[in-house]
């Protein structure tokens, strides 16, 4: 066949095992050398994934060869996994969270060095967040992923109120009281004018919360008060049935997204939207709520999915995981003994 005729090749695809090293908030970075691609910029620790190695095993090999720490008996969450094409190469990142013991940090941080001779900081959280640090493009998501809290409040919905004489005072009363100081807040509010007031009315009373909206809230009206007030909105939802019937829209592209998932086919719905909007260097997909773990007092009918069944599923995910149903504060550790990265509920949640 003529040269000019063969088929051009496909670009090989280099699987890399991420691990976002954390001590309370500060986290490990190097500092790539200008000769090496993507040189002059800092990047969690991690390398290749060979033939042979599981992500994880990997990711104990490839950060005891770096930095010397042994992370094999440490607790590790799956963040994601992230596609990008830098043009000359393909990655895949499978991003994981590790957090070290106190033992292991006493140990390490005055390091400046690691075992290959890269250099070695230890970025606060807030300034890695705020760009202070530059990264390969393909790490900026996982930037967006460290700004999940571990514990997302959940609002009752208005119907919960309407055995009150004023259901909407009743509702703004409730949760003006019992909202956790700087909770990270998803407001359940219908598209109706009257119920978009309240999420206004709220954050005028809580202007200390970060709140994520239904995606239907974000019609421009709305969407330009919450901006022109500077409030505090992280990020749109989808739910299930939005995703699954709406696949083709190009939803809020300036916002992350947060996406509720009940299965294996939403999950990958979910995991296509994240891949379209990364390519078209969109706010990204941030999280999936994954419900209902446990059974529910809000929804008895419905079978809960068990730990078991969870963690499976949550291995699916390209993005971080937050647990959802029946659980209480008290069990956020058991969550990420799951693979959960945060939880969230509703009366559980709430502050006395």
């Amino acid at each position: 066949m003529p040269s000019h005729l063969t088929p051009a090749s496909t670009p090989t695809i280099v699987n890399v095992a991420i691990a976002v090293i954390y001590y309370q908030d500060k986290y490990l970075l190097g500092f790539r050398h200008q000769a090496l691609h993507q040189g002059n910029k800092y990047e969690f620790i991690g390398g290749k994934i060979e033939a042979d190695e599981t992500a994880t095993k990997a990711l104990i090999r490839e950060v005891g060869e770096e930095v010397g720490i042994d992370i094999s008996a440490n607790a590790v969450v799956k963040l994601g996994r992230l596609h990008h094409d830098y043009g000359d190469r393909q990655v895949c990142l499978q991003v994981y969270r590790v957090a070290l013991t106190d033992i292991q940090f006493a140990e390490h941080q005055n390091e400046s060095h690691g075992l290959e001779g890269q250099a070695l900081v230890w970025a606060n959280k807030n300034d890695l967040l705020a760009g202070t640090y530059p990264l390969p493009a393909a790490n900026k998501t996982i930037l967006a992923w460290l700004q999940l809290p571990t514990q997302i409040v959940i609002t009752y919905p208005l119907a919960h109120f309407t055995a009150q004489s004023d259901a909407e005072m009743a509702w703004l009363t409730y949760h003006k009281q019992h909202l956790p100081q700087d909770a990270w807040v998803y407001i359940r509010i219908k598209a109706n004018a009257s119920e978009s007031q309240l999420i206004e009315q709220l954050l005028t009373l809580r202007p200390d919360i970060q709140i994520i909206v239904p995606h239907n809230n974000s019609n421009a009206s709305f969407t330009t008060n919450l901006v022109k007030d500077n409030f505090q909105t992280q990020a749109y939802h989808l739910t299930q049935t939005e995703l699954m019937d709406n696949m083709q829209q190009d939803y809020a592209s300036d916002r992350p997204l947060l996406i509720s998932c009940h299965g294996a086919d939403s999950i990958k719905a979910a995991n296509q939207l994240a891949a379209s909007r990364l390519a078209k260097q969109q706010a990204p997909v941030i999280a999936i709520f994954l419900s209902p773990v446990l059974a529910t007092q809000t929804h008895l009918n419905e079978l809960p999915l068990g730990w078991e069944a969870w963690t499976t599923l949550a291995q699916l995910a390209d993005m971080p995981v937050i647990a959802l149903g029946g659980l209480s504060p008290s069990m956020y550790q058991q969550a990420t003994h799951y693979g959960a990265t945060s939880i969230a509920g509703i009366r559980q949640f709430m502050s006395s």
